[in-house]
């Protein structure tokens, strides 16, 4: 799969130019003259890529951008370009999650070097949320006990405490909870309250279906 780089900035002979080294060394490009270009074509999450981003464009510069694409939940990592060093700016972006912060001109070692880590760690990100997404439609195939018995069960508690919270044996716990390690497609309960912490779920919220 070609991994992708998609390029912002309002300097038109920068994008042919930064697109044709690109497409040299093998990436597929995309490039917008606009933040709000990009926003409304906003780029595909399925391949890895990430985002080569001008600190100071017209409208809604670098930083706003990266913001707003935070917000809107993409992964892709952004590598600002700046025309000159601007310290608080540069922090703030890699506060912010910025993959990297990158002078004109580049070098076209400096350059692929960043493009390369961005895009491996896009790779990585989209690995784990694939997995994370799987999980969660795991839960979702849960009835309403099986996910009671869920919550009951990554919480701590044991068949016998399980069965008298909901109300019935400690039998009908144990053929609930091996349904949900079966569908959860753990074989052990760490394995099962790890997931259960990677998605986020709540150890506490098992008092109710």
């Amino acid at each position: 799969m070609q991994a992708c780089v998609h390029i912002v900035d309002d300097d038109a002979s920068f994008l042919v130019a930064m697109e044709r080294r690109l497409r040299h060394a093998g990436y597929a490009v995309a490039t917008y003259a606009s933040a709000l270009q990009l926003l409304v074509n906003l780029p595909t999450e399925s391949i890895p890529s990430c985002i080569l981003l001008d600190v100071r464009i017209p409208g809604l510069d670098g930083p706003a951008l990266q913001k707003r694409l935070a917000e809107l939940g993409s992964t892709l990592p952004i590598i600002f370009l700046t025309g000159y060093i601007d310290i608080p700016v540069a922090v703030q972006a890699i506060k912010s999650g910025a993959a990297d912060v990158l002078t004109k001109p580049v070098s076209s070692d400096d350059l692929l070097r960043a493009i390369d880590g961005a895009i491996a760690h896009h790779e990585v990100t989209r690995a784990l949320k694939s997995k994370l997404d799987m999980v969660r439609a795991h839960v979702s195939t849960l009835t309403p006990r099986e996910r009671q018995v869920f919550h009951l069960v990554i919480r701590g508690d044991t068949n016998k405490q399980a069965a008298r919270a909901i109300g019935c044996t400690e039998r009908t716990i144990k053929a609930h909870r091996h349904r949900v390690m079966e569908k959860m497609q753990v074989r052990t309960l760490p394995e099962l309250v790890s997931l259960a912490e990677r998605i986020g779920v709540a150890s506490g919220a098992g008092q109710t279906a």
